[in-house]
């Protein structure tokens, strides 16, 4: 990256903390591409769409992100602070929602194959989206509080039909509302 370019923060492109692992960038990456994508009628922006992709294409490989993440601290100092000075932020939030997102489409998937199954075993599951063992017990409180998700009699992970009917209400397209117009009739 040659100096002369004005620098972009990436991690705000992505809306995620510069401290995000790869899964939580590729997660808000994907998110935010399909949001801005040119063929996405309702919330197409090309020029947005463009720096989710220069972001993700630096971010995503080791030693690019270690290049940009010197020059990231020479505009913004160093991003650590101590532990009792962090705060959630907000990319903390979009992280965690992309994830209970992945995880409920994971257990919908499986529900869909093996309707009858036994669910989903809670450390492959914590394995395939690479959580801490807080992380992820946090999000199964949360998903279980909502009613989404459910510990089987086996022990495994399942999504519920509240699940299902979350997943599904997430996926339906966003239908333009109608304005009621007078009905009476013209003489």
């Amino acid at each position: 990256m040659p100096d002369r370019e004005p620098f972009v923060d990436f991690y705000e492109v992505l809306q995620v903390n510069p401290h995000s692992d790869l899964k939580i960038i590729e997660s808000a990456y994907k998110h935010l591409a399909k949001i801005y994508h040119p063929d996405h009628d309702q919330t197409a922006d090309v020029d947005r769409f463009s720096a989710v992709i220069e972001a993700w294409n630096v971010l995503k490989f080791p030693e690019k992100r270690a290049r940009y993440d010197e020059i990231y601290r020479l505009h913004h100092g160093h991003p650590e602070k101590p532990v009792d000075e962090q705060l959630v932020s907000a990319d903390v939030a979009l992280g965690d929602a992309a994830l209970q997102r992945n995880i409920l489409m994971y257990l919908y998937k499986a529900r869909r194959e093996n309707f009858r199954g036994n669910g989903v075993g809670a450390y492959a599951l914590q394995e395939h989206f690479g959580c801490s063992d807080d992380a992820f017990d946090f999000h199964v409180w949360y998903l279980r509080s909502k009613g989404f998700l459910e510990v089987t009699e086996a022990g495994t992970l399942a999504i519920t039909v509240e699940g299902v009917d979350h997943v599904i209400a997430l996926h339906q397209p966003v239908q333009p509302q109608r304005l009621v117009t007078d009905q009476s009739p013209h003489g």
